[in-house]
């Protein structure tokens, strides 16, 4: 128990927990990978468990959703009227088991060793879904209720992008209205250190191709007359950053909202793990924008990447020719206040204002274009979630912001205006998406723990 004074729900968490695990690995059998059609069943299959468990745990209504692609499921209890309304989000999905020789026992047979359970989804996030059920459960099956209004959104296409889940949410708008979102798909520091994600970078791409002449041409012939398509890129590209990572773009940070000296504390509170990452990455040194510490670019500074660059002869050998065409695609990683669309013609409008002349230049916007996030510390979900943390843990957790981009929060702000607590129990080391994917058990009931405090405090606000 910990030091936990015993309640109700904690005592069903405790007589069930055999139970709960061996659903967790049922479901982590069911090899739902999104992005190969070979399992377009098998996400199917997911869905249809995941709907039926949430019926299982007392959901008054539980149903697999069709969306286009892969389905979702939705699921409620609103029996506290005048009570606050939680959507709990999550995905059921999962990446590639590959390369499968590198996995200790078959991905989707899960294996329990020291304390962990390890299987393909098994931090991503199967685990965090089965947590947040598991807590929902046991205030049904014990008092009859839970302490506020629950709706469930689960996908199955997080691991592509979620394509579908923007016209589904407009479309269920009053569906899925609630005072607060919680996103399962989250984790925690370490096995004694909490937690809570405050931000997220969002995300723009485009595609530059560059032309020259109709065909590529001989070297020799044309040598010295004819412009080279990827002389013209290069040169472009160069102009993007400086030689020390400080992006050229004009007006490129004119909406970036400033740190202030209390969030640089709080970021420089947190233990530095960048010279580990740089060791484990084969780093050299630590580049990018001066001014700002390593983690503080990671976290709260925009970016802009050279993702990809081709053009001309790949073969082997030599080809002496001049090529007519080259690409490259460029992404940025953006933070509040940036818009992917005006950083989108922000960079259009660079890229044709140091295009040479004699090319012919064109600009296209990737797929997956997504809006930066940001919770304020104040927040009543965020103050709520710190403590049921703290109750769990011992201690405050730590206030960070991750690098990356989890489109679903964005669009929850966005389409649902709805603010999003990030809530889950996975750890950076669990190898999500590598071979060998594993959780920690501990953190599997600890989590149980936190999500029943969790919506004990949303309820008392």
């Amino acid at each position: 128990m910990g030091g936990f004074p015993l309640t109700a729900w904690q005592g069903y968490l405790d007589a069930h927990a055999a139970r709960f695990l061996d659903e967790f690995a049922e479901l982590l059998r069911i090899p739902s990978v999104s992005t190969s059609p070979e399992h377009q069943g098998d996400v199917r299959r997911a869905a249809q468990w995941c709907a039926a468990r949430l019926a299982a745990a007392g959901f008054s209504e539980a149903r697999v959703c069709e969306s286009g692609g892969h389905p979702l499921v939705y699921g409620e209890w609103l029996g506290a009227p005048g009570r606050p309304t939680v959507l709990i989000y999550g995905h059921f999905d999962v990446q590639p088991p590959d390369p499968i020789e590198l996995w200790q026992a078959p991905p989707f047979e899960p294996a329990v060793r020291d304390g962990r359970i390890y299987a393909r989804g098994a931090s991503d996030m199967k685990g965090n879904l089965m947590i947040a059920v598991a807590a929902c459960e046991a205030f049904l099956h014990t008092s009859g209720r839970l302490p506020l209004n629950v709706k469930f959104l689960l996908e199955g296409e997080e691991e592509v992008g979620s394509p579908s889940l923007p016209a589904f949410l407009r479309e269920h708008k009053e569906l899925l209205a609630a005072d607060l979102a919680v996103s399962a798909d989250s984790g925690q520091a370490g096995e004694e250190q909490p937690m809570l994600l405050t931000a997220l970078r969002g995300l723009a791409g485009l595609q530059i191709d560059v032309r020259s002449a109709s065909s590529d041409l001989h070297s020799g012939i044309m040598g010295g007359i004819a412009p080279n398509a990827i002389h013209a890129l290069v040169e472009i590209l160069a102009s993007l950053r400086g030689p020390d990572g400080a992006i050229l773009v004009d007006g490129f940070h004119d909406d970036v909202r400033p740190l202030g000296p209390e969030e640089r504390q709080e970021m420089a509170r947190i233990p530095d793990d960048t010279p580990a990452m740089l060791r484990h990455a084969g780093i050299r040194a630590a580049h990018g924008e001066p001014g700002y510490t390593p983690r503080e670019r990671n976290w709260a500074r925009p970016t802009l990447e050279v993702n990809g660059i081709w053009g001309g002869y790949q073969g082997d050998g030599v080809k002496t020719v001049i090529p007519c065409e080259a690409h490259a695609k460029i992404t940025c990683r953006l933070v509040p206040d940036q818009a992917p669309a005006r950083v989108l013609e922000l960079l259009e409008r660079h890229v044709h204002r140091h295009a040479p002349q004699e090319v012919e230049v064109s600009v296209r916007p990737l797929p997956g274009q997504g809006f930066p996030y940001r919770i304020p510390d104040d927040h009543p979900g965020q103050l709520a979630a710190e403590r049921a943390l703290r109750t769990v843990y011992g201690k405050a957790p730590y206030r960070y912001r991750l690098g990356a981009s989890v489109p679903v929060t964005a669009l929850l702000q966005e389409i649902l205006g709805m603010q999003t607590v990030a809530f889950g129990f996975s750890m950076f080391d669990e190898g999500m998406h590598a071979p060998n994917e594993f959780l920690r058990l501990g953190n599997f009931a600890k989590g149980q723990r936190a999500f029943c405090l969790l919506l004990e405090e949303v309820a008392s606000d």
